[in-house]
């Protein structure tokens, strides 16, 4: 029998594994056998597998890729942050392109949270964030993404153990939106990963028709909107391209109403752009009465971009204002910043010790 390409283990279906298996004239327990070793055991190499025949982990050498990906640098910020360089499509994969991703673990006592980018670049061009220096050059694919997290749960040390996934590293997630949901999926699925969609959150500019069908697909995953502003005006300087915000908020109001998951509005703080107490009232009047958080970020520095962050009191105020009028307020802390990890900062970067190309729409997150 001809040998078929090489099968990428992680993004494959389950079907895709047990076909195989039945391929190669191996009972079906081998593929449930198989994917124990590569999600709940984490291994690393086929060889690492250690209860299966020889021969048969000789062939899957030859027939199947485990990872797809690399880790190549790990820098830790003073608040325990780490940030990874993740390589794509190290030797032995088709053909390299020389692209980098970064991803970031965020330790919060017995929390873990690992923050996981979808694309290459990003098309959206925020103008607090790094992500409009370079544009998109490409989207992962739903294997590229659930690696992250597993390289991710490698560098965690117990007691946390990983503990939630946020979809808001570089990329508009629902921009590649198959791989996005196919990776939810391997995320959730009791025979991979198996977190709880409670403990996912998916963070988006707003595209409404991609936020309604995400409600459909029944992942149950968390919802954060990047807002960033009380109006369309501000809102398109903020996010070229932007939605009216009254129609992401309709399909975010959609989005709470069909899935019962907690949705979040993102508002990154800019000094004299979105930061007054009129901004913090037509704010309040587009949450309304529903359950739907507003998550207050911090401007953090990315070299270049000159919009700066608003000062505490201010913040302090803009806070105080959206709780007067009855809205669900929290201010997120800044992590990370020292090693360009912090909301925002995330960066592609073309080759390894290479200089930033482009970033990320991390800043919602």
């Amino acid at each position: 029998m001809a040998q078929p390409s090489p099968l990428p283990l992680i993004g494959a279906t389950r079907d895709e594994v047990r076909a195989l298996m039945a391929s190669l004239g191996q009972p079906a327990y081998r593929a449930d056998q198989l994917l124990r070793w590569v999600y709940a055991a984490g291994a690393t190499s086929i060889e690492a597998m250690t209860d299966m025949p020889k021969a048969l982990r000789a062939t899957l050498a030859e027939w199947t890729r485990l990872y797809t990906t690399s880790v190549a640098d790990a820098r830790q910020s003073s608040d325990g942050t780490r940030k990874l360089l993740v390589a794509l499509r190290i030797a032995g994969n088709p053909p390299a392109d020389g692209e980098r991703i970064e991803t970031v673990i965020i330790p919060e006592g017995r929390r873990a949270t690992v923050c996981v980018s979808t694309q290459v670049g990003c098309a959206v061009g925020c103008a607090f964030c790094a992500s409009g220096l370079g544009g998109l050059v490409r989207d992962l694919s739903a294997g590229e993404i659930v690696e992250q997290v597993l390289h991710a749960r490698r560098c965690i040390e117990p007691p946390a153990g990983l503990t939630h996934v946020v979809v808001m590293g570089i990329g508009e997630p629902l921009a590649n939106y198959d791989a996005l949901a196919a990776a939810l999926r391997l995320l959730t699925a009791p025979w991979a990963l198996a977190l709880s969609p409670r403990r996912i959150t998916v963070s988006t500019v707003g595209l409404p028709d991609r936020i309604r069908r995400l409600a459909e697909e029944g992942l149950g995953v968390n919802l954060a909107v990047s807002l960033h502003a009380a109006d369309d005006v501000t809102r398109r300087r903020l996010i070229p391209g932007a939605r009216p915000i009254r129609e992401v908020v309709a399909a975010a109001r959609d989005y709470l109403r069909m899935t019962g998951r907690e949705v979040t509005l993102e508002y990154v703080l800019v000094k004299g752009v979105n930061d007054s107490l009129e901004d913090a009232r037509g704010l309040a009047e587009v949450v309304g009465r529903e359950r739907i958080l507003v998550n207050l970020l911090p401007l953090n520095p990315v070299a270049g971009l000159l919009l700066e962050e608003s000062p505490p009191g201010r913040a302090e105020r803009f806070a105080a204002e959206l709780k007067s009028k009855g809205v669900r307020v929290q201010r997120r802390r800044r992590r990370g910043a020292d090693i360009e990890g912090a909301c925002g900062q995330l960066r592609h970067r073309a080759a390894e010790g290479a200089g930033p190309r482009d970033g990320s729409r991390g800043q919602e997150d």
